[in-house]
């Protein structure tokens, strides 16, 4: 992995001796799986707001991103500490000649479409300067986006060491490749869900403060999806969390598990406009003159 302008800024470890600090924790609970709670007050009623006050003790700081002496790594820091939790595109891709291989996490990864399937990957760098997995879904016009689970975390996290290019992060990791079935990358066996992809378009972006790139955006089609059995339901359209066990990025190093949930359901107006404490919200158009 090559070292680009924010890579060269951002102290990735926190910790002088992150294995000491690691050591005074609590260990992993492995015991923890998925389940659903009630939500935090289940008698809230339209028009209620928060559940507390507390917000109101506190007042708020305006950062201008652009502001005197601001520097583009303290808003790399704000935004990977405030925009969470990420998911995670653990993305594995080829080069343009066959020869070599690459597999990188990726939390600047989402799903912006399902008709088609479209997912949208955000790489550090320019065009002309690109890490090699952005390097090689431009010149390729493919990967495959893979779900971290719990259990083989320490092993996606290694990926994303700076090794020099033609270094395998797949033997250096000890996962397992999996032939795709549309795509030349392999996906990652371990992966409870993966997507074969394919390139539709990409968009540079420059600093307005520098004037040079600074990212580049992919966007990507799901051509192919691979779901482990146990974890899918009858209908092949819903994936347990119980199963997938996902990863997601926090702030800094840290890394944050999904181990419960609650339901709410999406209101419907016209029903909730017949309760009572809705009627007095909801105020009449006046007539246009």
């Amino acid at each position: 992995m090559q070292k680009f302008g924010l890579e060269t800024q951002v102290k990735r470890n926190p910790h002088p001796d992150f294995k000491s600090v690691e050591s005074s924790r609590p260990p992993f609970d492995e015991g923890t799986s998925f389940s659903y709670t009630k939500t935090i007050k289940p008698d809230w009623v339209p028009g209620s707001g928060a559940n507390n006050d507390d917000w109101k003790n506190h007042k708020t700081v305006e950062i201008d991103p652009y502001g005197e002496g601001r520097k583009p790594v303290d808003n790399y820091k704000l935004l990977i500490s405030g925009i969470i939790p990420r998911p995670i595109g653990f993305v594995s891709t080829i080069s343009s000649d066959g020869l070599s291989t690459n597999l990188g996490p990726f939390s600047y990864t989402a799903l912006v479409n399902h008709d088609p399937p479209i997912f949208c990957i955000g790489f550090s760098g320019g065009v002309d300067n690109p890490k090699d997995t952005c390097r090689n879904i431009l010149e390729t016009k493919e990967c495959t986006i893979n779900v971290i689970s719990e259990f083989f975390q320490e092993a996606a996290n290694y990926t994303s060491i700076n090794s020099p290019h033609g270094v395998s992060e797949w033997v250096l990791s000890g996962l397992t490749p999996a032939k795709s079935t549309k795509v030349r990358p392999d996906r990652v066996a371990e992966s409870v869900f993966s997507v074969e992809a394919v390139y539709r378009t990409h968009h540079e972006w420059v600093s307005p403060g520098s004037g040079k790139a600074s990212g580049v955006m992919v966007i990507l089609e799901g051509v192919n999806f691979h779901v482990r059995e146990d974890a899918l339901n009858e209908e092949g359209n819903i994936i347990d969390p119980a199963v997938l066990r996902p990863l997601s990025r926090l702030g800094g190093i840290t890394y944050g598990r999904t181990t419960d949930g609650f339901e709410l359901p999406r209101p419907e107006f016209t029903k909730e406009v017949e309760k009572e404490e809705v009627k007095g919200l909801v105020k009449p158009k006046t007539q246009e003159q």
